[in-house]
């Protein structure tokens, strides 16, 4: 039964933390390193959490996401194969440092609380600046896509937010806030899909799920935390409400650091 809860806790600290940009691969190593997770177990457990966070923003955005699949079966230049362009582009780089780096960056999502502190504490300072930036209605360029994927690719750092560094780079670029939000979100539903893909692959075509109970209990609570999550974090950017999580960041980074020089081991 406990560890049911704590699939619980975890799926709602995943699924709320992956939308708002307060980093949920910091919440989760903190929450993880709090609730003494097994690592193994623990790998698992954010494979099924993304995959559910991944599926609420695909019900979120799932008109979107209809357009614009109709729109590239046209075979032809029009917004949504641009879009689709725009997309693949900022994928390239998250995906070339998961590829070459992946056994590098497993050893940071091992308890490194310090780490996850300094990183949410500059997640902090970029969420700051972005909300005082100029309201638009530019939409993403290629370029912008292009710097808003290298962004995406250093928020893989456990406690720099994706979404925090995605949406405040694009905003930053001078793209339309409600654009930068859609973006940001539908940006990383190939990556995670296709990380997934690999991990099942690397596994022999088998993935060891351990306690499935506990597994599914995660999904549902990460899924459903997702999908109030995303439709939350759209409204607020509207709205440039970034300030309250850039204190939010910085507090819990803060106590992080405090956490580890002074409480942990």
């Amino acid at each position: 039964m406990k560890e049911i809860i704590d699939a619980i806790l975890i799926g709602i600290v995943q699924g709320l933390t992956e939308f708002l940009p307060v980093s949920s691969s910091g919440h989760i190593e903190i929450a993880e390193t709090i609730l003494g997770a097994n690592q193994e177990e623990s790998m698992m457990m954010t494979i099924v959490l993304h995959f559910a966070t991944a599926l609420s923003t695909v019900v979120v955005y799932f008109k979107d996401i209809v357009q614009i699949f109709k729109g590239l079966f046209q075979f032809k230049k029009n917004e949504e194969t641009m879009f689709a362009g725009k997309i693949i582009l900022s994928m390239i780089p998250a995906a070339l440092v998961g590829y070459f780096l992946e056994d590098w960056l497993e050893k940071l999502f091992d308890g490194q609380i310090l780490l996850v502190g300094c990183m949410l504490i500059i997640t902090a300072i970029l969420l700051y600046f972005a909300d005082k930036a100029k309201h638009t209605d530019k939409d993403v360029s290629f370029k912008d896509a292009l710097i808003i994927g290298i962004s995406q690719a250093i928020a893989i750092l456990p406690g720099i937010s994706r979404s925090g560094a995605t949406i405040s780079t694009s905003v930053l670029l001078g793209d339309d806030r409600a654009k930068a939000a859609r973006f940001s979100f539908l940006m990383v539903i190939p990556l995670i899909f296709g990380a997934i893909a690999k991990k099942f692959i690397d596994a022999g075509g088998t993935l060891e799920f351990g306690n499935e109970s506990a597994l599914l209990a995660g999904f549902i609570a990460a899924f459903v935390a997702g999908i109030i999550a995303c439709k939350w974090m759209i409204s607020l950017v509207k709205k440039a409400k970034l300030t309250y999580f850039s204190i939010y960041c910085m507090i819990v980074g803060l106590l992080a650091i405090i956490y580890s020089l002074f409480f942990a081991g």
